[in-house]
């Protein structure tokens, strides 16, 4: 997935303020289940809240944060406390409810 850029980044949080967590990492970390769960949220909303509930570590919520973008080919948006928020465009052009903006609006 190509980078986001820090304006397309704000664009999806703000659009995230209102979502609640569909995704939630137990203490068992990032299992098949998690991912799979995960890609079927972003397959249906395209940005999606994860909540940590065991992890409370910083370093240890980015380092699962990583492995979820990777395994999900999705990007990180932002994180925020216990809560990542991740996007991925709808390969459907039809099904897609997002349209991020590609270049920053002149202001």
């Amino acid at each position: 997935m190509d980078m986001l850029k820090g304006y397309q980044k704000k664009y999806l949080k703000g659009l995230a303020h209102v979502l609640k967590p569909t995704v939630f990492v137990g203490q068992k970390g990032v299992v098949p289940s998690v991912v799979k769960a995960l890609d079927e949220a972003l397959d249906q909303h395209e940005l999606v809240k994860i909540k940590f509930i065991e992890f409370k570590e910083k370093g240890q919520k980015k380092e699962l944060v990583h492995v979820l973008e990777k395994e999900s080919v999705s990007a990180l948006v932002g994180m925020i406390g216990h809560v990542a928020i991740l996007y991925r465009r709808q390969k459907d052009p039809d099904k897609r409810k997002i349209e991020v903006p590609v270049r920053k609006p002149s202001e």
